[in-house]
């Protein structure tokens, strides 16, 4: 017979079993089981009022069947234990309660406490953590009540699961990667197994204070065998060194790699007409470079040929042969420039393979140029598995590697390429400061010397205009100091000395290791630096890229009016300091062949 709470009052022999409950004003206290504690119980005269007694559950009725019918009688041979019970909340989804909370005449209510007669042989108990023996329970002891808060059930929240081991699969593990920079200093990280190149570049550029751009890269080298590449920035690195192997001497770099998605922005200059080749029949309607940038932008890629310098397997010598670069492979003609299928020979594959660029391949394979590459297969670095392939200019091997990565990667490097485009535009919007994307054709000369601004359009007048801006800098910077200072114009230890502290400036360095500097971070237009000159002590070089090549023009120091004054245009142009003529470069052309944009940094780690 289930019992439920009524209005009315107990007996006086229920009063008399429990002297230690008080009984609220008016109303009599329940019957109280003994060796029972219901904690959080509310009398009846302090619930709220309820609808129908229909909205109760039956709790007793529902445990005392249980203990009835032997599936969770424990007989323990102790005293039994305080039960505490939660209360229970709406989540009981029988059909009355579903109805009645679509129902408006009848609320939701919540279930309270309900006394529970339990007998001397029937205890539940929570095991205890830290205990054993017979206190703790069976799990077949438990009654089958669904949890109605799994997620609460983890290690970290339930002391009771502390301890317990876990599936393996579960567990984070992590890798420890070695990166190096450009003065042979290196840094020890520990990343989780998924981390990407993108991720490592972001945290190494952080930690060295420099800014977080797209430009950052991870370089891997093989100095062995004389090949490097940069990771993709949706490439796995503890991936990449699996396929490393214990015998071999590979690094990672952290470096500048402008040229990294150049391609997108500037394709012309990456698929030369004379080598791409694309199935467009526009009747030439279209002229070429507009053909190039829709093909790059629906993610597409043109198809490559030309001559091509193949080493023979096993051999020294070098055949020039005419080859094709499709997304299937990389082949060669057998007969001229046949394109034709049946006179089409595949030399190497790309869904296995990467693409890398020889560093010393004169040195190492005897290469007939300096514009060599390398298709390696993955988890492998035998020399004889190598295939080899020599270029005749630079342009032509960045033609064939990016044509390379577009067809490995494609939609993957269209899906990076706009995710470093999203961050540098939240980048801007964050910090409000407006970054410069503009082209040489898009900035020109204005004369402010009238009423009204004017647009300069003969080109002599504009470079006039652009010497004498650059004296009338020189001369306000010199105002700025006031008498008995050093002033900018004398030949000061503070002025001889100022740009050695500037990034762009690399001390004294030869013609050629300013070339592999540029070269190795990327052959974008406007990438510079400045150097100490061996062939004349007192004067510096400009070493600046344009179109794929680097071009060295010379600072020569010129006194005028006992001042020292450095220019790269036989003294029409003078400045100060080194920055000066950095900033005014910047901005203005001049005597350049572009303005510069982009410098050539090292990064200590």
């Amino acid at each position: 017979m289930s019992h439920r709470y009524c209005r009315g009052r107990q007996s006086s022999a229920t009063e008399s079993q429990h002297p230690d409950v008080p009984d609220p004003p008016g109303r009599m206290s329940p019957q109280w089981p003994h060796g029972v504690s219901l904690s959080g119980f509310q009398p009846p005269s302090q619930r709220s009022s309820f609808g129908p007694q229909d909205d109760d559950v039956d709790l007793e009725a529902l445990l005392n069947d249980m203990a009835c019918s032997g599936l969770s009688s424990v007989d323990t041979g102790s005293p039994a234990e305080p039960v505490s019970l939660p209360p229970c909340g709406p989540w009981r989804g029988d059909s009355q309660a579903s109805s009645r909370e679509a129902s408006p005449r009848h609320a939701v209510h919540r279930s309270q406490p309900m006394r529970i007669h339990v007998s001397k042989n029937v205890c539940y108990r929570m095991p205890l953590a830290g205990r054993g023996g017979d206190d703790d329970m069976q799990a077949a002891s438990l009654p089958s009540i669904p949890n109605p808060f799994p997620e609460l059930c983890t290690p970290s929240c339930s002391p009771d699961l502390v301890g317990m081991s876990f599936p393996s699969h579960e567990l984070v593990e992590s890798h420890v990667i070695r990166v190096f920079s450009e003065d042979g200093t290196g840094r020890s990280l520990e990343i989780p197994a998924g981390t990407t190149a993108r991720e490592v570049c972001r945290s190494l550029a952080l930690k060295n204070q420099c800014l977080d751009d797209s430009c950052w890269a991870l370089v891997e080298s093989y100095p062995h065998i004389g090949l490097e590449r940069s990771l993709e920035d949706h490439e796995i690195v503890a991936q990449v060194q699996a396929g490393w192997g214990s015998d071999c001497d590979n690094k990672l770099f952290f470096r500048k790699n402008y040229a990294k998605y150049e391609f997108f922005k500037n394709p012309v200059q990456f698929f030369p007409e004379h080598m791409a080749s694309t199935s467009y029949d526009t009747n030439g309607t279209t002229p070429h470079s507009q053909i190039i940038q829709n093909l790059i932008n629906a993610s597409g890629c043109p198809e490559i040929q030309g001559y091509l310098h193949v080493k023979d397997p096993g051999r020294k010598s070098w055949k020039k042969l005419y080859c094709f670069l499709r997304p299937s492979g990389l082949y060669y003609s057998t007969k001229g420039t046949s394109r034709e299928p049946r006179h089409l020979q595949c030399c190497a594959e790309l869904s296995d393979s990467n693409v890398y660029t020889v560093v010393s391949g004169k040195k190492i394979y005897s290469t007939p140029s300096d514009f060599a590459f390398c298709i390696k297969p993955n988890r492998t670095s035998l020399q004889k598995e190598l295939k080899v392939f020599c270029a005749e200019d630079e342009q032509s091997r960045t033609c064939w590697v990016t044509t390379m990565r577009l067809f490995k990667y494609g939609t993957q490097l269209h899906q990076n390429y706009h995710l470093t485009e999203q961050r540098r535009s939240y980048s801007t919007q964050t910090n409000n400061t407006p970054m410069r994307n503009i082209s040489d054709n898009t900035l020109v000369a204005m004369d402010f010397s009238g009423r009204k601004g004017r647009v300069i359009d003969n080109p002599s007048e504009a470079l006039s205009a652009a010497m004498e801006e650059g004296q009338a800098w020189r001369r306000r910077s010199s105002q700025r100091f006031s008498i008995g200072s050093p002033s900018p114009c004398q030949p000061s230890a503070l002025n001889s000395a100022i740009h050695k502290t500037q990034l762009w400036f690399h001390g004294r360095i030869t013609r050629e290791e300013a070339q592999r500097i540029i070269t190795q971070q990327g052959l974008v237009d406007g990438l510079f630096l400045l150097r100490d000159s061996h062939s004349n002590p007192k004067t510096f070089v400009l070493s600046l890229c344009h179109h794929q090549k680097i071009k060295h023009f010379q600072i020569l120091p010129f006194e005028e009016d006992g001042s020292l004054f450095f220019s790269t245009d036989e003294g029409h142009t003078k400045f100060s300091d080194l920055i000066q003529l950095v900033e005014f470069y910047t901005l203005n052309r001049g005597p350049l062949p572009c303005r510069l944009k982009h410098h050539c940094t090292r990064v200590a780690l």
